[in-house]
């Protein structure tokens, strides 16, 4: 079972924080639309959310994995 952590972005520099958003807004599947958005605006969007806690930086400690995941669906996966 999927044991997820919230990572505060206070504890990350700003460097390996802006590979972590480029990386996640590079990913298939994160940009549709007729017009595609740029990466930086995409980043961007992602830091944006971030910092306005609608979008959270969750760990997964067994799989080693994090993602980006809306507040709301990450509260529930942290509650399980």
């Amino acid at each position: 079972m999927a044991q997820f952590v919230r990572v505060p972005l206070s504890r990350l520099d700003e460097d390996i924080l802006q590979a972590l958003l480029e990386e996640f807004a590079s990913r298939d599947g994160t940009d549709y639309g007729a017009v595609e958005t740029p990466l930086p605006d995409r980043v961007k969007s992602l830091h944006a959310q971030l910092r306005d806690n609608s979008l959270w930086l969750l760990y997964d400690a067994d799989s080693e994995q994090w993602d980006l995941v809306p507040a709301e669906q990450a509260q529930g996966l942290l509650n399980d």
